[in-house]
């Protein structure tokens, strides 16, 4: 009896430890192929809002604080004119460096940032 006890709880703490583990499995975003075909992006539906959000809404890229000034009324010209994006090489463009580099933390997924990438890519169109 006291062998069937001892191997009944034997089993059963090792069902409890067995099933008490939990492991996250977190995938990372991971980067988009910069040379597949570029997406049609829209710069007012689509990245006017995301530069709102994840650059103005947190205060950096507002009128008079941080260039290029990102608010909607005057982000496509602080971009393009502002020297922000190289329309020949697209992946060297500052706007693209920044946000893989220092800025990444702003805008964390890899979409977004392909968005911009893609927009660059196809000429940096004001629509």
């Amino acid at each position: 009896m006291k062998r069937i006890l001892l191997y009944f709880g034997l089993v059963l703490a090792l069902g409890i430890g067995v099933s008490s583990c939990y492991k996250d499995i977190i995938k990372p975003d991971l980067p988009k192929d910069p040379n597949a075909p570029p997406q049609q992006v829209s710069f007012a539906n689509e990245l006017k809002p995301l530069f709102a959000a994840s650059c103005t809404d947190v205060g950096c890229h507002v009128s008079g604080a941080h260039k290029p000034y990102l608010t909607a009324d005057v982000s496509y010209n602080e971009i393009v004119n502002g020297g922000f994006i190289n329309l020949q090489l697209p992946t060297q463009s500052i706007l693209i460096k920044l946000l893989n580099g220092d800025m990444q933390q702003y805008m964390p997924s890899a979409d977004n940032r392909q968005k911009v990438l893609d927009w660059i890519r196809n000429g940096a169109p004001n629509n």
